[in-house]
């Protein structure tokens, strides 16, 4: 692979995860408003405090890759992280499409950040 074919593949793998991050963002700032609507479980505060959590670090990891910071490895990091809990913590709720969806997009985003963590720079 030539060089140029590696940094076109790394800029196509920086920019799916830069979309996985936003939509990770906003799929997790919707389901903390339906999960105060739901109220009971749903609006339990660590439930709640890890989705918001899931949604400032995905949209801080965005960031740090769109400004291209040589930082982004580290935020790539921990969103994975962040997201991988918030995943396994809405994956409780089986039965709730709105829940599956938050999970499946927080797995998507982590998957993504994982390796870009790891991308040589």
């Amino acid at each position: 692979m030539t060089h140029s074919m590696q940094l076109h593949q790394v800029n196509q793998d920086m920019q799916q995860c830069i979309q996985n991050c936003l939509d990770c963002h906003s799929v997790c700032l919707n389901t903390v408003t339906y999960c105060l609507q739901q109220g009971k479980d749903h609006a339990d505060a660590k439930h709640i405090a890890l989705m918001l959590d899931c949604a400032e670090i995905c949209q801080t990891s965005a960031n740090f890759m769109l400004r291209s910071s040589a930082l982004h490895m580290r935020t790539c990091g921990v969103c994975a992280e962040v997201c991988n809990m918030c995943a396994m913590d809405c994956q409780r709720f089986a039965n709730d499409a709105q829940m599956q969806d938050c999970a499946d997009t927080c797995r998507r985003c982590a998957e993504t950040c994982r390796e870009m963590s790891m991308a040589a720079v």
